[in-house]
């Protein structure tokens, strides 16, 4: 499984028959996808309230690696389609984190400068991609991280 699924280049019957195969599971294909599908479980509590403290004047944007399965409960359901400006999910746009290919991406289209993204993300590999392309990266972990990131880089 290389990441045909989160780039888009696959649909998600192959991707459920692939996983299937891949892992030796005993389940349909269509009970593996209503499954996979319910996986995003929520956001952390008061992730959504720390969003809205950013003042209008910052882009807010997501940058995700994601699939046409969890993208619309994340938009809809999980509310961040009216939390965030512009969003970026890897299954749209081709290019997935921490491939560098995705940071331009979000530059070009945002039309900023590396350095003027601030960049936050749980994971070290995405993080360090950031970081390779000049952007400010932070690595965070739970929306107390997050506060004071946001806190010390003077956004809130």
């Amino acid at each position: 499984m290389s990441g045909a699924f989160e780039t888009g280049r696959t649909d998600a019957g192959s991707f459920a028959g692939e996983l299937i195969a891949e892992m030796a599971l005993p389940v349909p294909r269509e009970r593996l996808l209503e499954e996979f599908t319910l996986w995003p479980r929520g956001l952390f509590p008061g992730a959504l309230e720390l969003v809205k403290q950013i003042p209008p004047r910052y882009t807010r944007a997501t940058l995700s690696n994601s699939n046409a399965l969890h993208w619309p409960r994340l938009m809809k359901e999980l509310q961040l389609a009216e939390a965030f400006d512009q969003h970026f999910a890897s299954h749209l746009i081709g290019k997935i984190k921490p491939d560098e290919e995705a940071f331009h991406h979000v530059m070009h289209s945002l039309r900023c400068a590396a350095e003027e993204i601030l960049f936050l993300d749980d994971n070290k590999l995405n993080v360090e991609a950031a970081a390779r392309v000049g952007m400010k990266a932070i690595r965070v972990q739970g929306v107390a991280a997050t506060e004071r990131a946001l806190r010390e880089a003077g956004v809130i």
